[in-house]
Parts: C-alpha cells; structure tokens; sequence
C-alpha cells in the first residue's frame, strides 16, 4: 500500500465512521457494529475500496495493546493477584464447559476431530475489547462486575497464550522432535511470565519512577516515556514466547502505583480508540461474507449456543463468589461472545494448514456476529458509555 492509498484508506475509514456513527446515535446502535459493518462494506468482499486488510490490521492491534495497558494502570498488582484467585475456578470450568459445547457443535456437524477440537478451543474466549470497552469506567475499577470480568478475561487470555503457543509450533514443526520442543516452548512461555512481571516492577521502582518525578513537569516527556514503556514491553513480551497484550498490562499494572498512573490513562484513551475503529474496521473487512452460504447453519446454531449457553454457565459458576444474583447475571452477558483470539486461532490454524477454510470461515463467522449479538444484549440492558437508553449511559 503507497502512502497515498493509506492516506485515502484512513480518509474513507474515519469519514465513513463518523457517518455510520451518527447513523447508529441516531437509531440506538451500538457504534461497534458500525465499524465493522463499514469494514465489510468498503473491504475486499464489499465496494473493494480499502484492500490491504493485513496492514491495517497489523496497526490496529495496536489498539488492543493500549487497552490492555490501560486497564493495568488501574490495577495495583497485590489487587491483581486476589482477583486472579478469586476467579481461576470459574475460569478453568467454564473454559471445559464452552470447550466442550463448541467440540461438539463442529463433531456433529461432520467436521474432522481436529477441526472439532480448534472450533471448541475458540469457543472457550470471551472478547476481551467488547468485555472492557462495554464497561462503565466507575463499574470497571470499583465495582465488583468490573473485576470479575477483567480477571476472567486475563485468565482467559493466559490460556489463549498457551494454546497460540501450541499451534505455533506445530505449524513451524513437522519433525520427531515435536514433542520435546512443544514442552520446552510451553515451559519457558509460563517461565518467563512470572520473571517478566518483576523485572517491570523492578525497572519502573529504581528507573522509571525517579525520571517520572524528576521530570513530571514535562508532560511530553511523560507522555512518550509512557508510550516507549508499553510498546517496549509488549515487544519484549512478544519475543519470549508470551503475547503483546500480556506485556502491555504488566506495563500498566507496573506504573498502576504511580501518581501519574491517571494522567497517563486519560491521554492515551483516544489513542486507543485510534486504533480500536481500525481493529473492528478489519475484522468486518477480513472476513469472507460470501462463503457464509456454505456454513450458515453451523454459523447459526454455534451463535445461538453462545449468546445463551454462556451467560448461564457464567452466571451459575460466579454466584456463589458475587455479591448478587444480578452481579453474576450481568457478568455472564458481558462474557457472552467469543473472542478476537478466536479470530486469530482461527487465522493461525488454517494458515499453518492444521484445520479446513470451513472450520476457520465458522470460528471468524462466530465471533463477528457474537461480536454483534453480545453488544446488542448489553447496551440494551446494562450500564455502558453507549447504552441506548439514557439512564443506563455512563462513561
């Protein structure tokens, strides 16, 4: 893509956002939708306006990168650690439950084992963008709903890392040695998460810190010492075998007992909705709308499965450890979709040629409309800053 097609791309991305945007204020939509209606409509299966679907997604992962480092900056790690425990439970039982349920769905539905068994390993996920960006601010770092869907989903997204690990290199390795190197490599990813945290909270306690406070009048300053802070520990979390976004909340949750955590927070927020509009743009664009006549059904009946099955299995498992019947009602929606990684586990398997394009047309089918049912369920009915009824808006 030249540089004048990137500067014509974001044109007709941003513009056309800003329009479906109105249009969804106008008629109570979520804005989510928007975008990735606008991806389909102007992508390489729509009007063919925008093709280079890979690069921006590429730059648009950017925006799940400051997401997640934004969420840490609220988390102080001793706060982090009780809400992991509190929520592991759940998380190991409801991942086999949706595992299972997703397994199924594929098996019955003629597709091989292997492909059976990547179908249910996407359905363990719930979305991580749609679970925080649907979350009031107050309900996100003091609330109980906040934290129970935040652990969650960190919990979620270690299990994803593992299984991405996995698929990695069985697409790399087709020799004897496969085994010995899954373990090695599973081994030192686990390894490494532990030693990745400390040595942040080391760096920012005798590094960071001292420049922050020696410079804070500086506000550029900060605001790039923030930005280096995140990418480079995503990278460097990237490059040990663990994902970007993991390194980019351990960055967060390193700075989260600075003074100047809050700052940081709010200068970065439009940033990541930068980014987050081409992340949705690219999921509607990316996917191949007019294969879905070959897996409607499956796509059908696997989308009613989640939107209804998850939220009770959520909401049965979390009960006992919520305050209210409703609290754990209210977390089951909010949890009640697949998951980007889904997208890419799907992307991944079938690149690597490990499951059929059917199986991998079905994972990214359920997971843009899940995107789309799950969205429509909570503004509808919960707090959220795009809630369509006025009493239920905060941001």
């Amino acid at each position: 893509m030249h540089t004048e097609s990137v500067i014509f791309s974001f044109f007709l991305i941003f513009t056309g956002a800003a329009i479906l945007a109105t249009l969804s204020l106008y008629f109570r939509q979520p804005l989510l939708l928007a975008y990735i209606v606008l991806g389909a409509l102007l992508g390489p299966f729509g009007l063919a306006w925008v093709v280079d679907t890979n690069l921006l997604a590429d730059v648009s992962h950017i925006g799940i990168i400051f997401l997640l480092f934004l969420i840490g900056l609220d988390m102080q790690p001793s706060h982090l650690l009780q809400m992991l425990k509190k929520g592991s439970m759940v998380a190991f039982i409801s991942s086999l439950a949706f595992a299972l349920l997703g397994f199924m769905v594929g098996y019955l539905f003629g597709f091989s084992t292997v492909d059976s068994l990547i179908i249910g390993a996407s359905t363990m996920f719930s979305s991580t963008i749609i679970g925080i960006k649907l979350l009031p601010t107050t309900v996100l770092h003091h609330k109980q709903t906040g934290e129970l869907v935040v652990g969650l989903l960190l919990l979620q997204d270690l299990l994803a890392i593992i299984l991405l690990t996995l698929l990695t290199t069985v697409g790399a390795q087709l020799s004897d040695g496969l085994e010995l190197s899954l373990n090695t490599d599973l081994l030192i990813s686990l390894a490494a998460l532990p030693l990745l945290m400390f040595t942040a909270l080391g760096f920012v306690r005798w590094i960071l810190l001292p420049l922050i406070t020696r410079f804070d009048r500086f506000h550029e300053y900060i605001f790039l010492l923030a930005l280096g802070w995140c990418l480079g520990l995503a990278e460097l979390a990237h490059s040990i075998g663990l994902s970007a976004e993991i390194g980019a909340f351990i960055a967060g949750v390193s700075l989260a007992s600075s003074v100047i955590s809050q700052y940081i927070a709010i200068n970065l927020k439009p940033i990541r909705d930068f980014f987050l509009v081409l992340f949705f743009f690219s999921i509607g664009a990316g996917f191949n709308f007019p294969l879905m006549g070959s897996i409607w059904l499956q796509c059908s009946v696997l989308v009613i499965l989640v939107v209804t099955i998850k939220p009770v299995v959520f909401g049965y498992l979390i009960r006992p450890i919520c305050k209210s019947k409703a609290t754990s009602w209210e977390v089951g929606f909010r949890l009640g979709q697949t998951s980007e990684f889904s997208i890419l586990i799907a992307t991944l398997a079938a690149s690597s040629m490990i499951i059929s394009e059917s199986a991998s047309l079905l994972i990214q089918a359920t997971a843009i409309i899940t995107f789309v049912a799950s969205s429509y369920l909570v503004v509808w009915n919960f707090k959220s800053p795009i809630a369509v009824k006025d009493h239920l808006r905060h941001d």
